[in-house]
């Protein structure tokens, strides 16, 4: 898993208005988030954020397709256990 931290910058839009070029240089650290009347309004990421967020979820088809041996896992089904979960004799 990959774990990064990201910093979270707020700027009114006024802020923005008068210095985006740091809006530009604290959206590679992070979000930043507009505010309009001191609410959220907009928010400004990098174009590789962006594109990470747009990609397109992998179906459950594409991934049990998935023949790269990194995509390979075990697993096995967790026993269900209790007086309901009683396996039948098939004798």
């Amino acid at each position: 898993m990959n774990i990064s931290t990201k910093t979270i910058t707020i700027m009114s839009s006024r802020e923005f208005n008068q210095d985006t070029a740091h809006a530009k240089r604290a959206a590679r650290n992070g979000p930043v988030i507009i505010t309009d009347r001191g609410k959220p309004s907009h928010v400004l990421m990098s174009m590789e954020e962006y594109q990470r967020l747009e990609k397109k979820p992998r179906s459950l088809a594409e991934a049990l397709a998935d023949d790269r041996p990194e995509a390979d896992f075990d697993w096995e089904p967790p026993r269900l256990e209790g007086p309901f979960f009683k396996v039948p004799e098939l004798d």
